[in-house]
């Protein structure tokens, strides 16, 4: 069956489904200013569609399932379905923002394989103002009661304007919490579709504020600069976190942060990114609605469809070979690249 994961890659009809991301839920606990997502009404995937995924997952081959949102925990049956999905033989991740993660510690140590947790602070008060709710104190707890219970913790990290300069702050509390791996990926300002409707954009990508402008999120030319002194500091002072991996990119592959944001100012060309999520993952939101990746647009609902009718769909099909050819305004921007080749994918 791993062979039949590289059939993926030889055309734009996919044959199993390696990665499955689902919005459990588009309710949220946060108020973040990158997202949008909780001020619009809650709503959370039905059982039918929980039942439709969950019988997908042996037919199409499912290695990995990724619960996410808004906030998957506020679903109030997130640990059935993760633990029904760990039953077809995913290994289920849990992306969160961490706030319940220390009052549901027991039930998430039974029902994930890892959790991923939003860290977008280095201090509460960076935290507060990035997430809308005072939580980084909170988060840590919670990380720190699902290790003491042996799960695996990564950090994730939202990179912009507010807390570039506390990234060696993030490593710290990070470690001290006892996580297994800290990562960062640079703010996304360019997609309308990813994580609610926050704003339009006119065909050559310009943005027009839909209430906050998120482009007070990005780097200025200044800002890069002193971004670039940080990074310098963080490559002799964490080079054992490097060495070791706790830290998942390398100090040249943060430095392309540099690179994106200098770009976003008119000044060079965005670094381009390597990506075949269209063709080895699928998101599917609250609703049935499925993307092939979090900033592209959706390729069609599930409305009575199965998953892998959706999945090949003329509509689908052509998306991939889109992005395949380098059609797609939107991964010259990509924030989040996704890339598995023919080892990783036969390791699966």
């Amino acid at each position: 069956m791993k062979a039949k994961h590289l059939l993926n890659l030889v055309g734009d009809r996919l044959h199993t489904l390696p990665l499955l991301v689902l919005y459990l839920t588009d309710g949220c606990n946060s108020r973040c200013v990158t997202c949008d997502i909780w001020r619009s009404p809650r709503r959370d995937m039905s059982p039918e569609l929980v039942d439709e995924l969950v019988a997908s997952c042996k037919p199409l081959n499912v290695r990995w399932v990724l619960l996410s949102g808004g906030e998957a925990m506020q679903h109030p049956e997130w640990p059935t379905i993760a633990r029904r999905l760990r039953a077809e033989g995913a290994y289920v991740m849990l992306l969160t923002n961490g706030l319940l993660l220390r009052k549901q510690a027991a039930e998430t140590a039974a029902s994930v394989d890892e959790v991923i947790v939003s860290l977008d602070g280095g201090t509460p008060e960076t935290y507060r103002a990035i997430r809308g709710v005072d939580g980084f104190n909170l988060i840590l707890e919670g990380i720190q009661a699902v290790r003491a219970l042996g799960l695996p913790v990564s950090t994730r990290t939202t990179v912009q304007r507010a807390n570039f300069h506390e990234l060696p702050q993030i490593v710290e509390a990070a470690q001290t919490a006892g996580v297994n791996r800290v990562s960062f990926l640079t703010v996304d300002v360019s997609s309308a579709t990813a994580f609610g409707p926050r704003f339009s954009v006119d065909p050559s990508l310009t943005l027009t504020p839909a209430g906050q402008d998120p482009r007070i999120t990005a780097l200025t030319t200044d800002d890069v600069t002193a971004f670039a002194r940080v990074l310098d500091e963080m490559e002799t002072r964490f080079s054992a976190q490097f060495a070791s991996g706790l830290i998942s990119e390398s100090p040249d592959k943060l430095r392309r942060m540099l690179d994106y944001f200098s770009a976003l100012n008119g000044e060079g060309a965005f670094p381009r990114p390597r990506c075949n999520a269209p063709h080895i993952s699928v998101v599917v939101e609250v609703d049935g609605t499925l993307r092939p990746c979090y900033f592209l647009p959706d390729i069609g609902k599930l409305n009575g469809l199965s998953l892998r009718e959706v999945l090949n769909s003329p509509a689908a099909q052509a998306l991939r070979q889109a992005y395949r050819t380098g059609q797609r305004p939107e991964c010259e921007r990509c924030v989040c690249p996704l890339y598995k080749g023919p080892r990783a994918l036969l390791r699966m």
